[in-house]
Parts: structure tokens; sequence; C-alpha cells
């Protein structure tokens, strides 16, 4: 792949000056442009453009995300409509979504540059708001993208979630319940999980709806296919409701609300340096997180010279 414009989308707080400085030589010497939002952080180094939006996802031929899986999920929303790889430097904490570290950053440029990498594609959830409590009306509903999970969480004092589940056409049941979680395969393991739900295959084209702390109604994990179309309609007993985004605040909501989801394939792409190496990372995390590894099955994903070491 020619990669001639790299876009650069920075998280907003953290000290990433070093990674800058990197991505700012490397595309020096090899006539690459650097291009950043000019709405976002001002980078501190390096000959970096400022564009705006619009030129920003038009130009850009790849993506690097200098932060942690927010960033990168930041990023790949910004380019969901012309889906460009993104590569993500890990400047966060745990990280599951981004591959490189902040050492690694100038191997990682240079196959990048040479065309040595996977593209891991990412299913997403297209969302659209309706109704009232700040979501629009009707005929104008909030559209947004999740890679990972959109939830309606109940507010302290603003009664229960309530809404009744229609897939397609057909009704499925209602729920009450503290919150709702709606996640892609790749959301799975996080809020949907903690509340109970199913871990699915990164390889699944689907999604999965959760219920948190059930109180009656549908108490279990529904999976739906990726060409359903799912709307949850907000009941009377929910005056106020939270929509989180990514585990993003996005919207409130209450009684006559909707909430519809979609599943969108293949929305992103992700570059993967070493696919094998990323997914022994990601289910050593998760073990830390209690999924239910035994600590013999662990030790496959420990590279066997760290292990002789270790013994």
């Amino acid at each position: 792949m020619a990669t001639k414009v790299v876009g650069i989308v920075m998280h907003p707080t953290k000290n990433i000056d070093a990674s800058l400085g990197i991505l700012a030589e490397w595309a020096a010497a090899g006539g690459v442009t650097l291009l950043a939002l000019d709405s976002g952080r001002a980078p501190a180094v390096g000959d970096i453009r400022l564009v705006d939006a619009d030129r920003f996802r038009d130009e850009v031929d790849a993506l690097v995300a200098v932060g942690g899986d927010g960033t990168m999920l930041g990023a790949m929303r910004l380019v969901a409509g012309r889906p460009v790889p993104v590569l993500g430097v890990n400047h966060g904490n745990l990280g599951f979504l981004v591959e490189v570290q902040p050492d690694e950053l100038p191997a990682a440029l240079d196959r990048v540059m040479a065309g040595d990498y996977q593209l891991e594609p990412h299913h997403a959830l297209e969302v659209a708001l309706s109704g009232d409590a700040g979501a629009g009306d009707a005929s104008s509903p909030m559209t947004m993208l999740a890679f990972n999970d959109v939830s309606v969480v109940r507010r302290p004092g603003g009664g229960v979630v309530s809404a009744d589940l229609r897939v397609d056409d057909t009704p499925f049941g209602y729920y009450r319940a503290d919150a709702l979680v709606i996640a892609t395969a790749a959301g799975s393991t996080a809020y949907s999980y903690a509340a109970g739900g199913p871990i699915l295959s990164p390889g699944v084209a689907a999604s999965v709806v959760t219920p948190v702390a059930p109180m009656s109604g549908i108490n279990r994990s529904v999976v739906l296919g990726p060409d359903e179309a799912m709307r949850l309609t907000i009941g009377e007993r929910t005056r106020s409701a939270a929509v989180e985004l990514d585990g993003q605040l996005v919207a409130d909501i209450g009684e006559g609300s909707h909430v519809s989801a979609r599943l969108v394939r293949d929305a992103a792409m992700v570059i993967r340096l070493d696919s094998a190496r990323h997914v022994n990372r990601g289910l050593i995390k998760l073990s830390l997180l209690d999924l239910p590894l035994r600590p013999g099955q662990l030790r496959e994903f420990v590279p066997a010279e760290l292990l002789s070491r270790l013994d």
C-alpha cells in the first residue's frame, strides 16, 4: 500500500511527545505528510498539518492512534465511512485494541510502509436515538457508531430501565433492569460479559443484548444475527436514563424514546503486525480480569525463552 498521507489521532492529555517525534522523523525520511484534526490536541513536536474533519477523512491513507483503546475507537469512528487502516500505539493501560508499544513504533512504521501487516476487520453498531430527552425527534434521529457497545443505564432516582425489544418486526418481550447493553463481538468481553453475557468469537458477525441486574421480563442475553435490526422502546417506568456509546455519555433519554441498532460489517480495518501475539496478549489481559483460563493454559501464551527463565 502506498502510504503518503497519514493521519494522527492523539490522546487529549497523555504525554505522547516521544511517539509524535518518532512519527515526525519517519514521515520526513519517507516523504509522508502527517495530518491531525484542527479541533483536537495541538501537536507539540514535528511537522504536522492541522485540517478539518472532512479533509482529514478524505485525504488520509492510514491512521495512527496514539493513546489507548479509547483513542483507537475514536480514530476508527472518524474513518468508518472510508475504513482506511488504523495502527494503535499504546499509551494507555490494558490496551485490548492497540498492539504497538511506544518502543516498538519505529519498526512498526517501517513494516507499515513496506506493506508487511495484516488487516483485521471490525464490525460496528449503527445506533439511532429518537424521541424525547435530548435525542431529537422521530423525524431527525441522532445516529452514531459504536465498535464495542452501547448501553442504556438508569440514573439514580430516575427509575429503572424499562424497554420493549423488537427484532425486525417481531416483538421479543420486555426488560426491567438497571441497564441494557448492546455489544458487538469485540465488545462482548467488556460490560456485557461483566453482566453475565456470553463471549462472542471475533469471527462472528453478531450482536448481543444483555440486561444488567434484571428484575423482570427478559433476564438472559439475546444474540442477534448480522442482518437483524433491533429496536428498544423506552417504557413509562424510565424517567431518565443515560446512553453511553463505547463508554462515552452521548444522550439522556426517557419514556417514549427509541434506541435502534443494526450491525455494520467491516466498518473499520485495524493494522495487525503479529496477530497471534496480539491474541495471546489479549487472552492474558482477559485472564487478569477473571476470564476463566487455568494457569496451565496461560503458560501456552508465554514465549518459550521467557518461560524457561521463569522456570
